[in-house]
C-alpha cells in the first residue's frame, strides 16, 4: 500500500536563503577560488591528476587535449568541457603562469589575445616539475582521496605541492559575492622566503619583502609603487602599479621611437588591441602631435611595439603622456583570498606561508610515516630471507616433506611438524623451533633457488643494511621536527636549482609620470550633423572643398572653433554639453559618432530640439516654448558652464519644451495649439527670465487644448503650413498680444 503524501510548510524566503547560500558556497569552494595549501582550483588540481593517471609524463609524448579533457570530464569535472580546456590552455601559457605546469604542443594561443586551437588540433603533456613537486608523492598515502562526482573514483582532495603554488603561479576567479586576485610571484624568492619562515616563525611582513622583492608577472614590466607592498602584503589587498618596459631607439634622419618591450600584466590580450587604439585617439585628437606611426612588430620571441616619433619631439615627454592616457601603466587589484580550512579566507603574505609550510609538514609526516611502514615491512621479510639462509637444508626438507603449502607454511610459522614427514627425527626436533611469521613465511615460499648463490646473499645482506638505515632514518625525521624541516628545505633547494628562474619584473618607486600637455591652437571648424544623429568635425578649407556635398548630407552645419563646446537642448528641458575635441576630426568622408555617445543625451527619452555651439549663443537670447503654453527668453551666458549636463529651464508637471530657438529683435513667434488657434507675438516682448524660472504663459489655451508646434520667423521671413489642405502664410496673421487666446484656423 503506497504512504500518504506529506505536505511540509516552509517559509518560501527561508528554502530561497538556503538554496542560495548551498549553491554559493559550492561555487566558492569547489569552483572558483584556489587551496590555499596546492594553489589550485578544482578543475586545474582534476586536469593535471588525470593527465598524472593517463601516464602523460614529460618523457612520453605529447596526448591529444581532446582525450585529457574528456577523461577529465568523464571522470571528475561535470562541468563542460569548455571549461576544462580553458583552465588546460592557460595552464600551458608561460605568458599567464609564473611556471607553466603543462608542456603544450600546437596553438595556446597568444599575448595578443589570440585564442587557442580547438582541443582536437592541440596537444599537452606535464611538465618535469609538474611532476616533481606537484605530483610525485601521490603513491605515499601523503592526501586524502575523496569519491568523484558518481563514486565511481577516487580523486585527491589536494595535490601534494611541494612549493607554494599560490603564490608562485598566482590565481584569479569570481566566485558569488567575492573575487581572488593573486599575483604571481617567483619561485626562487618564494622558496627563500618558505625557507627563511621554516628557520624563523616569527618573521614579520617587512622582513619576509626583504627577501621577496614583489610580484613578478611573466610579462615583465615595472612595479612603480614599492612603499605600498608592505601594506598591501600585510592586508592581502591593495593596488599594484605597474608600467611597460620602454626603451628610446634613434631611427634615421634625428627622428627617435619608443620602443615597448614588456607590457604591463593587466594589458594582455585584447588589451594590446586596445592600447594602440588608445594612441591612435592621442593623435586624432591632437593630445599629442609628436607621433608619426606606430606597429606592433611583436612575435614569439617577445613583446616590440614601436611608436615613432617626428624629428626634435621630446621622447620622455611623449612616454609620460602614455603613461597617463593608455594603459601602458595600469593597476593591479590584489584580493588574495583563497579557501582555507574549508572557507574562504583573505590572507596576507606571511599567512599563506605558514600555511603552506604547515601543509608541508603535514605531508613529510604522511609521506615518511609511509616510507617507514614499508621499510619495517621489508626489513621483517629480509630478515627472514637471511634466517632462511641459515637453516636452508631444514627447509628445502620441510617442503619437500609436505602434500600442501598450507602444511608447509604452517611448520614454518608455527612449528607444526604433524603432516611433514621428515627424514631424520633431528630434522624434526629443529623443525619444531622454528617460528618465522606469516609474512617471512610467504616470502620463503615465494623464493627462488637462484637466491641462494652466494651474491645474491651478498646482496640480500646490503639491502638489509640499507633498509636498516633507512628505518633509522625515517625515524629520526618523525621524531624530531628539526630533521624533518632540514630535509623539507634540502628538497626545496633542490627544486629551486633545477627549475629556479630570474627574476623578470622590477620592483621599485617611481615618480608618477607628469605630462606638459602643449597648448592646442585655436582652429576654426565646420560640424557636420546627418540626420542620423552623428557628428563629426572638418576643418574650414575641407569644408569649403566639399560644400555642395556637405550642405545636402548635413541635417545641420554649426561653425565655431575647436576649444568650444556643442550644446544640446532637449525636450526634457537639459542641456547636454559635448567638448568639441571629443568629437572626431578628420576627413570629409570619416564616418562620424552618435552624439548620444558622447554626451549623457538619452536618445530614448528625450528629443533635442537645438544643438549649437555655445560660442554662438553666449550673447544671444533663446526663447523657449513648452506644451503647456509656458515660453520665456533666457540670455545665451547662462549656459555656459562646466557640468556636462544642466537643466536648461524648469518645468512643470506633465509639461515638456517644444522648442528652442535663438531670437532677435524684429523676430516674431508663431504658437499653434491642438485645437488649431494660432497666436503669432513679438518675439521680444516675451519676458527675459533665468534659465531656473517656469516662464510666463504665452498663449491662453482652452479646456483640452495644449500647443504642439511653435514655429520661429526672423525678420522679414516667413513660414508657409499646411492645415486642413489650405496653405498658411504665417507672417500675414496679425501681431498679437502675448497670453491671449489667437484666432482658429
Amino acid at each position: 500500500m503506497a504512504k500518504p503524501e506529506q505536505l511540509l510548510h516552509m517559509e518560501y524566503s527561508e528554502i530561497m536563503q538556503k538554496s542560495y547560500i548551498d549553491y554559493a558556497m559550492s561555487v566558492i569552494v569547489s569552483r572558483a577560488l584556489p587551496d590555499v595549501r596546492d594553489g589550485l582550483k578544482p578543475v586545474q588540481r582534476r586536469t593535471l591528476y588525470d593527465m598524472h593517471e593517463l601516464g602523460i609524463r614529460s618523457d612520453k609524448p605529447h596526448r591529444k587535449c581532446a582525450r585529457i579533457v574528456g577523461d577529465t570530464m568523464g571522470k571528475y569535472h561535470p562541468h563542460g568541457d569548455s571549461s576544462i580546456y580553458g583552465a588546460l590552455v592557460v595552464l600551458a601559457q608561460d605568458f599567464k603562469m609564473g611556471i607553466p605546469l603543462i608542456d603544450g604542443h600546437g596553438n595556446f594561443g597568444s599575448k595578443e589575445g589570440d585564442g587557442a586551437a580547438a582541443m582536437r588540433y592541440t596537444e599537452a603533456r606535464l611538465q618535469k616539475i609538474t611532476e616533481d613537486a606537484y605530483l610525485s608523492d601521490l603513491d605515499k598515502d601523503v592526501v586524502d582521496f575523496v569519491p568523484n562526482f558518481d563514486e565511481t573514483e577516487k580523486e585527491p582532495e589536494v595535490l601534494p605541492v611541494r612549493i607554494p603554488n599560490l603564490l608562485i603561479n598566482g590565481s584569479e576567479g569570481i566566485a558569488v559575492g567575492m573575487a581572488t586576485s593573486i599575483p604571481t610571484h617567483n619561485m626562487s624568492e618564494v622558496i627563500d622566503g618558505v625557507i627563511a619562515y621554516m628557520k624563523n616563525p616569527d618573521i614579520n611582513t617587512s622582513e619576509m619583502l626583504d627577501i621577496i622583492k614583489g610580484p613578478d608577472f611573466p610579462t615583465g614590466g615595472i612595479v612603480t609603487n614599492k612603499d605600498d607592498l608592505l601594506s598591501i602584503y600585510s592586508t592581502g589587498m591593495g593596488k599594484i602599479k605597474i608600467r611597460g618596459k620602454v626603451e628610446i631607439e634613434k631611427l634615421k634622419g634625428g627622428k627617435q621611437a619608443i620602443v615597448i618591450t614588456e607590457i604591463p600584466y593587466t594589458m594582455l590580450g585584447a588589451n594590446i588591441g586596445k592600447f594602440l587604439n588608445d594612441v591612435y585617439s592621442l593623435v586624432e585628437s591632437k593630445k599629442t602631435t609628436d607621433i608619426t606611426d606606430i606597429s606592433n612588430q611583436s612575435s614569439k620571441e617577445g613583446i616590440r611595439i614601436v611608436i615613432e616619433l617626428k624629428k626634435g619631439a621630446d621622447a620622455d615627454n611623449v612616454c609620460n603622456l602614455l603613461y597617463k592616457k593608455t594603459r601602458l601603466e595600469d593597476t593591479f587589484g590584489v584580493n588574495m583570498l583563497a579557501v582555507c580550512d574549508g572557507r574562504p579566507e583573505t590572507m596576507g603574505l606571511v599567512p599563506i606561508i605558514r600555511k603552506n609550510v604547515d601543509f608541508q609538514y603535514e605531508l613529510a609526516t604522511r609521506k615518511y610515516t609511509t616510507l617507514l611502514k614499508k621499510e619495517r615491512e621489508k626489513k621483517e621479510i629480509q630478515e627472514g630471507l637471511i634466517k632462511a639462509c641459515d637453516v636452508i637444508d631444514l627447509i628445502i626438507e620441510i617442503l619437500r616433506g609436505s602434500k600442501t603449502v598450507k602444511d608447509a607454511k604452517a611448520c614454518l610459522v608455527e612449528g607444526d611438524t604433524s603432516k611433514v614427514k621428515f627424514k631424520t627425527k633431528t630434522s624434526e626436533k629443529d623443525a619444531k623451533k622454528l617460528k618465522f611469521t606469516e609474512r617471512q613465511a610467504q616470502a620463503i615460499l615465494d623464493m627462488r633457488l637462484a637466491k641462494l648463490v652466494g651474491l645474491e646473499i651478498q646482496a640480500l645482506m646490503e639491502d638489509y643494511e640499507k633498509t636498516m638505515s633507512n628505518i633509522q632514518t625515517y625515524s629520526e625525521i618523525l621524531d624530531k621536527r628539526s630533521v624533518m624541516a632540514k630535509t623539507i628545505i634540502k628538497d626545496l633547494k633542490e627544486i629551486k636549482k633545477e627549475f629556479g628562474t630570474p627574476r623578470k619584473t622590477v620592483v621599485d618607486n617611481v615618480a608618477e609620470a607628469v605630462f606638459e600637455e602643449k597648448p592646442i591652437e585655436e582652429e576654426d571648424v565646420a560640424i557636420l550633423l546627418d540626420k542620423f544623429g552623428y557628428a563629426r568635425v572638418i576643418d574650414i578649407p575641407t569644408y569649403e572643398r566639399n560644400k555642395e556635398a556637405a550642405d545636402k548630407e548635413s541635417r545641420q552645419i554649426i561653425f565655431t572653433t575647436n576649444l568650444s563646446k556643442l550644446g544640446i537642448f532637449t525636450s526634457e528641458g537639459n542641456l547636454h554639453l559635448i567638448k568639441i575635441l571629443d568629437l572626431p576630426f578628420g576627413k570629409f568622408r570619416d564616418k562620424g559618432v552618435p552624439i548620444d555617445n558622447v554626451s549623457k543625451f538619452d536618445i530614448s527619452k528625450e528629443n533635442f530640439l537645438l544643438v549649437e555651439s555655445i560660442d554662438n549663443i553666449r550673447d544671444k537670447k533663446l526663447i523657449f516654448a513648452t506644451k503647456h503654453g509656458m515660453i520665456k527668453i533666457v540670455d545665451g551666458s547662462e549656459f555656459d558652464v562646466s557640468k556636462r549636463t544642466t537643466a536648461a529651464t524648469k518645468l512643470g508637471d506633465d509639461d515638456e519644451v517644444l522648442s528652442v530657438y535663438i531670437v532677435s529683435n524684429g523676430d516674431t513667434i508663431v504658437m499653434q495649439s491642438k485645437n488649431n488657434y494660432f497666436l503669432r507675438i513679438d518675439a521680444m516682448t516675451v519676458p527675459e527670465k533665468k534659465k531656473g524660472a517656469v516662464g510666463v504663459r504665452g498663449i491662453r489655451l482652452g479646456k483640452d487644448d495644449e500647443l504642439v508646434k511653435v514655429y520661429h520667423i526672423a525678420d522679414g521671413g516667413n513660414k508657409i503650413v499646411s492645415l486642413k489642405g489650405k496653405k498658411i502664410s504665417l507672417n500675414r496673421l496679425h501681431i498679437a498680444s502675448r497670453d491671449t487666446k489667437g484666432v482658429k484656423r
